[in-house]
């Protein structure tokens, strides 16, 4: 498995069902886990060491609220962590989204925006893609396609 896909909750499926989707269009192998860091720190601790052991490269960690589930991870691993901060409270995803960006030194986690659980995995493709050749061919295609899709499509509009 090259990611792990983690999150605290089930609730947060929706969110984090947009980067498996897009690693499996990439053809990217992942396994997704949901692991509370504060109600199982144990075994989330034990699942990290497991996912070293099996050969991840990359994990993207979803979390709202408080989010400290990237950071945590990260302070246990020296996988490249990507977090997602998940809109479920009352603060839109700023308090999830300002936890994980305000890792402090040295123990950093790249971020995407609010509920973007797609970029986290476009962006484990990128990792992935300095390894990988055959990633790098495939996510070059998808943006040769995206590329292709919008060209000449300029459209005048009335403001």
């Amino acid at each position: 498995m090259k990611v792990a896909i983690i999150f605290g909750s089930l609730s947060d499926t929706p969110v984090m069902k947009k980067a498996a989707l897009v690693l499996r269009e990439l053809e990217v192998e992942y396994a997704a886990l949901v692991l509370s860091a504060h109600r199982t720190p144990e075994l989330l601790q034990e699942t990290v060491k497991n996912l070293e052991d099996h050969g991840t490269e990359v994990i993207i960690a979803g979390a709202g609220l408080a989010a400290h589930l990237p950071g945590l991870i990260a302070s246990l691993t020296l996988i490249p962590v990507i977090g997602v901060p998940i809109n479920s409270g009352g603060l839109g995803g700023m308090d999830a989204l300002l936890s994980m960006v305000q890792m402090p030194r040295p123990i950093p986690v790249a971020v995407v925006g609010v509920d973007n659980g797609a970029n986290a995995a476009y962006l484990a493709c990128q990792v992935l893609s300095l390894k990988y050749p055959d990633v790098q061919k495939r996510l070059a295609a998808f943006r040769a396609k995206l590329k292709a899709d919008c060209a000449g499509k300029a459209e005048r509009v009335e403001l």
